[in-house]
């Protein structure tokens, strides 16, 4: 019995380790098992049908400004930005400046191809306690259910050499994005799927730069300008089945490898966009009717080059 009695005490710890071990593998793969198939970033729409004014937030996550209640200020980031809280009691962060608008034509623009985005608004005029009254700030919501600590790097995401990754890609070359950076790049948890989404598109529509060479990189470089965006061109040229894109941005050296396949599955979302659905989305960023038209006008022509390049049938046969 004594003897039965010291095996026991000489086992238990073993198995308690044992069961310990097994509680942690359990609990890892049950993780695993929840999150595996559920992170996404990018969802089928009916592309001519998306609202590109109200954008991904519709009509009923429109910020109420009856009451506005200042929480405090985010000190990342290029942009001076306020958390606030409005008439609702919904908790939204307030962009000015200049990205504020690029900001929020692009949220629409993705949104309406089926990328998951933030949910943003662009008010012309807000009037925040303690700071002052400001022009053309873009207010994103900030759900206390979801979370968005999570960071993603570009080549680093389950959806490496997809078409969504590589269209997401062709995109920011699109809207000449060229602050392609870990930290603008948020995973949201809650209300939903594990959704991958660019937060931060601030540095859009403008010019990306004149050259990649060391140093010299940054020259020529523009956010929030029309003019300046309707000058450049997305193609570069094609050649056997790639697609070459202008672009001179941050993580330039992932914008070298699109096929053609690449190319005409984004071309395939973009020629669905109505021309109104264009306009809607630099009216809601509240862009004058000139910047609009210069803006739709350029988009409109990226769409072409984009299908003219994604048909073309030069070399064909040669791999």
């Amino acid at each position: 019995m004594l003897k039965l009695r010291s095996i026991s005490r000489a086992i238990a710890p073993a198995l308690l380790i044992a069961l310990a071990i097994s509680t942690a593998q359990a609990q890892r793969t049950k993780h695993q098992s929840q999150n595996s198939g559920r992170a996404v970033l990018w969802h089928k729409v009916d592309v001519a049908n998306q609202d590109t004014y109200l954008g991904p937030g519709g009509a009923a996550l429109q910020p109420d400004l009856s009451h506005i209640e200042y929480i405090d200020q985010e000190k990342a980031g290029h942009s001076i930005k306020y958390k606030i809280r409005d008439g609702a009691g919904n908790v939204w962060v307030a962009k000015l400046g200049v990205e504020a608008q690029p900001e929020t034509a692009a949220v629409r623009l993705l949104s309406a191809l089926g990328y998951y985005t933030d949910v943003n608004y662009l008010v012309p005029t807000i009037t925040i306690p303690g700071k002052g009254t400001f022009s053309n700030v873009r207010l994103a919501l900030r759900p206390e259910d979801v979370d968005r600590k999570e960071l993603w790097s570009w080549g680093k995401t389950p959806f490496e050499h997809t078409p969504q990754m590589k269209g997401l890609l062709l995109m920011m070359a699109f809207i000449n994005n060229w602050d392609l950076k870990t930290t603008n790049n948020h995973i949201l948890r809650g209300g939903g799927p594990e959704r991958y989404i660019v937060g931060d598109l601030g540095s859009s529509f403008g010019k990306t730069g004149f050259n990649s060479l060391p140093i010299f990189f940054r020259i020529g470089r523009s956010r929030n300008d029309p003019k300046g965006y309707a000058k450049t061109k997305l193609v570069a040229g094609v050649s056997d089945y790639k697609v070459r894109v202008v672009y001179h941005g941050k993580n330039r050296s992932r914008m070298h490898d699109f096929t053609k396949e690449d190319a005409r599955w984004l071309a395939d979302l973009l020629v669905q966009l109505k021309d109104d659905q264009i306009r809607d989305m630099f009216r809601a960023a509240n862009y004058s009717p000139g910047q609009i038209h210069t803006l739709t006008k350029a988009v409109k022509s990226r769409i072409e080059q984009l299908d003219r390049a994604a048909s073309d049938r030069r070399l064909a046969g040669r791999r």
